[in-house]
């Protein structure tokens, strides 16, 4: 296993550089709070945005990530990831494949997939992606007009597709919400919002990081 799996099998907070919540003159702040609060992994996700552009704001990032030891994880784009030199790349149900990815970036790098479903989570873990994003469990802005899935298979998929690969829950979670979340069987969180608008970035990050680490 290599230093970015052995990374991602003891993940258990993922940190999402969101430019819906962040304005990118701030890009650098939010990731540096989003580090010193113990994120495991951080993913840049740009909606909207070019190539080009995605990958200048990831070459922003990648130094301080490299500084913090943490994987960064570019969203939807492989190509800006291989050439950012980033760890890896997260592709939606639409995004590409899985070996259109490895091709571009090599074996060595993590590729995740989201997944909305049992199935779907099932049939990522079949065609060998690195982890699974599971969600959205609850509504959520990033995800406008797609009801939440809500926590009644969390628990199959953790004892199911995570009995192999690392399932990040995803989707409206916050602290007011974050233990059913974990009563529910998750182990695993990405959590957005909650986070990019707390007063206090890495405090807030760091409360939710040293709860999953109870676990």
């Amino acid at each position: 296993m290599n230093a970015g799996r052995e990374q991602l099998a003891a993940a258990r907070l993922y940190g999402i550089l969101d430019l819906g919540y962040v304005a990118e003159g701030d890009l650098e702040a939010a990731a540096r709070a989003l580090l010193a609060g113990g994120v495991d992994l951080l993913q840049l996700r740009a909606k909207g945005l070019g190539e080009d552009e995605v990958l200048s704001m990831a070459g922003r990032l990648r130094p301080l990530c490299r500084v913090a030891g943490v994987p960064l994880i570019v969203n939807d784009f492989p190509r800006v990831a291989a050439e950012a030199g980033a760890a890896g790349v997260h592709l939606g149900q639409d995004d590409g494949s899985l070996r259109d990815a490895r091709r571009l970036l090599g074996a060595d790098a993590l590729v995740g997939r989201s997944t909305h479903s049992p199935a779907q989570a099932a049939a990522a873990r079949e065609e060998g992606f690195d982890y699974i994003g599971f969600g959205p469990l609850f509504p959520t802005p990033t995800k406008a007009g797609r009801p939440g899935i809500g926590l009644g298979d969390v628990g199959g998929v953790q004892g199911g597709p995570g009995a192999d690969l690392p399932v990040f829950c995803i989707g409206g979670i916050h602290p007011g919400n974050l233990e059913a979340v974990l009563a529910a069987g998750a182990r695993r969180i990405v959590m957005v919002s909650a986070l990019l608008q707390a007063d206090d970035i890495a405090a807030a990050t760091r409360t939710v990081k040293n709860r999953l680490d109870e676990l």
